[in-house]
């Protein structure tokens, strides 16, 4: 395994400095139905803050990945070319070879706390998901955004996962002070798709089910409607039904994205396509046939339809994730203190 390649930044050179070494790996298994089959490599990392490369299409510049690898084993996800900078599996090994950032909340306080930060907004979830299986043992989430909130670091998390209301009285108490965007990623509601096609993930209506709690508390949340699969969930009627979920659940804002299908993915994809949809291949041939996007004349004809669904249930214009802070509640006045009983103060 290429352990002393790996870098902050998936496209550097071998030559750079590497974030750990292979002295630094230990590697586990656990005997429990929810970890069966999954291998854990614990690592010491040298750097937890990436900075994004210039060409990147992201609209930020550094993220926090403690992971690397997902149990949620969506076929289509662009960050399994990530595994074989590894010499691991970009399909199975994936799925289930996790790299593990043990001391990433150490590290993440020490790198904040430099002269060097200037306090710029970090993006978690970006790569892969920082709210995984495995983070409900390893809870790396707590540690990081504690570290963030005691910097008032403004951030941001994208997730498909449920364990993200475990943390939910550090989310809100973050937002209390820094701002902090929240996107969970629901691309379509279809339950014999999602079965298939992202098999490890919580159910969509679940997912939904986090936007609707963490809208109660204060702290709005958009989905990203990600990926729009073509030809399996891009129908008007199965737009329309997705939007209208979560429209339902109260989601500040939707965001479509068309399925991008990168090198690592891009054959993963087409395998599972050719046993679950063989009369499809020859169709994704001819639309991906210039690279990993779909056509932009597609790719346009599905952001207008998601958008006048949006307006049509309600939702706002606000960009999905966007940071938001929530404010402190005014102090009562004295004489509204004089006219109520003593009671019991919570810290919610």
């Amino acid at each position: 395994m290429r352990w002393e390649n790996l870098t902050d930044s998936d496209h550097a050179r071998a030559a750079d400095p590497a974030l750990f070494g292979a002295d630094a790996v230990t590697t586990r298994t656990f005997d429990t139905p929810e970890f069966r089959g999954i291998t854990f490599h614990e690592v010491r990392a040298r750097s937890i803050l990436n900075r994004v490369p210039g060409a990147s299409r992201m609209p930020f510049e550094w993220t926090v990945n403690p992971y690397r690898g997902c149990t949620h084993a969506c076929v289509y996800c662009f960050a399994r070319k990530t595994h074989s900078y590894l010499d691991l599996d970009t399909g199975l090994g994936f799925d289930s070879q996790i790299v593990v950032k043990v001391n990433a909340p150490d590290l993440l306080r020490r790198q904040l706390a430099s002269r060097r930060w200037q306090g710029e907004h970090v993006a978690m979830g970006t790569n892969v998901d920082c709210y995984q299986r495995a983070e409900g043992r390893y809870r790396l989430m707590p540690g990081i955004i504690s570290a963030l909130t005691e910097r008032a670091n403004p951030f941001s998390i994208l997730t498909k996962g449920t364990l993200i209301l475990r943390d939910l009285d550090l989310l809100t108490r973050a937002a209390r002070v820094t701002d902090v965007g929240i996107s969970v990623s629901v691309g379509f509601t279809d339950p014999d798709l999602w079965r298939t096609v992202e098999p490890g993930t919580p159910a969509p209506e679940r997912r939904l089910e986090v936007v609707r709690i963490l809208g109660e508390h204060g702290i709005g949340c958009g989905v990203l409607m990600a990926p729009v699969i073509p030809f399996l969930s891009d129908e008007p009627a199965q737009l329309r039904a997705t939007v209208r979920a979560i429209a339902a659940a109260g989601a500040t804002s939707v965001t479509p994205l068309v399925l991008h299908l990168r090198p690592g993915a891009r054959e993963w994809f087409m395998a599972w396509l050719g046993r679950h949809h063989p009369h499809l291949v020859r169709r994704y041939e001819r639309l991906y046939a210039d690279g990993a996007y779909a056509p932009k004349w597609y790719q346009r004809r599905i952001t207008r339809q998601v958008h006048d669904l949006a307006q049509e249930y309600g939702i706002g214009p606000t960009r999905a994730g966007m940071p938001r802070r929530i404010a402190e509640p005014a102090p009562p006045e004295p004489d509204q203190l004089a006219a109520t009983e003593p009671v019991q103060l919570s810290l919610l």
